[in-house]
């Protein structure tokens, strides 16, 4: 299969007429700062959506918790750029290698395990991480963890188009297929030869690793960070736009994250609502439309194949 067809060139040019169309507003002030941060945090909670689905979509497992990945990503990329006065890149690394580290602990023992004990494991680890933040002085405790911004548009664009290309890659390789032959039938998998538990924690501390890169992106761009920002309640956010989208398709967690983004935009100015509003959409969405916006399906150019094979013809 050839890196450098038809559709993957159509595909980065969009990727860079969006970028440059971006940048070129930022650079001539077109964009206000409201607006501004709305993008950035588009392209965050577009990797926290994917990787989500990697791990909830893709491989068939329910984690709940993956706002505390995003916790040790920030905090530790804060404390690499901050306290160690590291280079951004090796922060968010840093970030993301050590949510990794501890999605693997996690996933390792309670993969083993069938039904809602990820579930479970996770939720108790997101809190778990959210009260060791919260009383640990090094990191500002409660008050929070002021951290100088320099992330910018290229940062935040590039590792969200770098985050989705491995989540694509990742679900079109070998590994990748057989983590959907576990979320289709594990005991069919198994019969097949398939180590479930080893492509559960595969997939598991992937989508840890890039959550973590998430909340570097976060805390090297909003000034402060504060454990409450990753409670439950983000979680359950990062959830919803899994569920819109539809469960199992990156190109349907991608348009989860923008619309609720915007719409949390919009509903800042009802802030007593807005937690209303979205658990009222999640309740919309699985009465009419239980598989999500795309279900299982990706956005492709396929009639440009179909195009070229009609001219052959």
């Amino acid at each position: 299969m050839k890196v450098l067809n038809k559709k993957n060139l159509v595909i980065l040019l969009a990727v860079l007429v969006v970028y440059g169309g971006v940048q070129a507003a930022i650079a001539a002030r077109l964009i206000p700062p409201f607006y501004s941060v709305n993008l950035m945090l588009i392209c965050v909670y577009v990797i926290l959506a994917t990787s989500l689905n990697l791990i909830n979509g893709v491989t068939g497992q329910f984690s709940i918790g993956h706002a505390g990945f995003m916790a040790i990503g920030a905090y530790l990329s804060a404390i690499v750029s901050v306290k160690l006065h590291g280079p951004l890149g090796a922060a968010i690394l840093a970030g993301g290698i050590v949510s990794a580290a501890v999605g693997f602990l996690v996933g390792l023992p309670t993969l083993r395990l069938k039904g809602d004990y990820l579930a479970i494991t996770t939720l108790g680890v997101g809190q778990i991480v959210q009260v060791v933040f919260f009383n640990t002085n090094y990191v500002g405790g409660a008050a929070g963890f002021t951290v100088p911004r320099t992330v910018n548009w290229t940062w935040a664009f590039w590792l969200t188009v770098i985050s989705v290309v491995i989540i694509h890659n990742f679900t079109n390789s070998t590994h990748g297929r057989a983590c959907i032959s576990v979320r289709e039938n594990e005991i069919a998998a198994e019969a097949m030869g398939i180590n479930s538990t080893k492509y559960k924690v595969m997939a598991f501390t992937l989508g840890s690793f890039l959550g973590g890169l998430a909340g570097g992106l976060y805390a090297n761009y909003m000034y402060l960070i504060q454990p409450t920002t990753f409670s439950f309640l983000t979680s359950f956010n990062i959830l919803v736009m899994v569920v819109l989208g539809g469960l199992g398709s990156m190109t349907g967690s991608i348009v989860g994250a923008v619309v609720m983004t915007v719409l949390s935009a919009y509903l800042s100015q009802f802030p007593e609502w807005r937690m209303v509003l979205t658990a009222l959409l999640l309740i919309v969405v699985m009465l009419f439309r239980p598989s999500g916006l795309l279900g299982t399906k990706e956005f492709n150019l396929g009639f440009l194949g179909k195009k070229g094979e009609s001219r052959a013809a």
